[in-house]
């Protein structure tokens, strides 16, 4: 006997908003865009001139791939333009997770242990530069703790624009070497 359902078990009218609850936004500062999310240190670096954008987007690209190597997604922009040609089955997900944590490995070579640790703390953590301090330097006073962390935290960002460079320039290199040259005869 072969079952036909005339319809589906759940409609969903329109597409969710999934922002966050007003309980969660009246607790932190969110920035303006689409998805909404919290403010960080590194926000607060680039407004005040510590970093410029290109570290800031260094930072953004650090997270999003560890979000999608340990969380398994990746949130897109509204004018996100999917590729077709490429249809994931369970194996390929996880080895283009793999390759992501791969990138992350990388990462922490080039900025040694330390730097991987206050990348956690502004990323992932979203602490202040106050918590850190106060964690990494307890025996300082909290305003020299602050400073010495924000003062790294910078230094770290710029390492890994610098990392983030290198590689696409190694990339760009690469691909300019392995391009086919036109033989001619005579």
């Amino acid at each position: 006997m072969n079952k036909v359902i005339g319809r589906p078990r759940y409609i969903i009218p329109h597409a969710q908003d999934n922002g966050p609850t007003p309980e969660r936004a009246a607790k932190g500062v969110f920035t303006g865009g689409r998805p909404a999310r919290e403010k960080t240190v590194v926000d607060a670096m680039l407004s005040a001139g510590d970093i410029s954008q290109d570290q800031a987007d260094a930072a953004d690209r650090w997270l999003r791939t560890w979000i999608f190597a340990y969380d398994g997604y990746k949130e897109f922009s509204d004018n996100h333009q999917p590729n077709t040609e490429i249809k994931h089955d369970d194996l390929s997900w996880l080895m283009t997770r793999g390759d992501a944590i791969g990138c992350l490995y990388d990462v922490r070579q080039a900025i040694g242990a330390c730097g991987e640790l206050r990348l956690k703390g502004m990323l992932l953590e979203k602490l202040s530069f106050s918590a850190m301090g106060r964690t990494l330097f307890p025996r300082i006073s909290p305003d020299l703790s602050r400073k010495k962390v924000s003062a790294q935290c910078a230094l770290v960002l710029e390492q890994l624009y610098e990392f983030y460079q290198n590689e696409r320039l190694a990339k760009k290199s690469k691909k300019e070497t392995c391009t086919p040259v036109p033989f001619r005869i005579g």
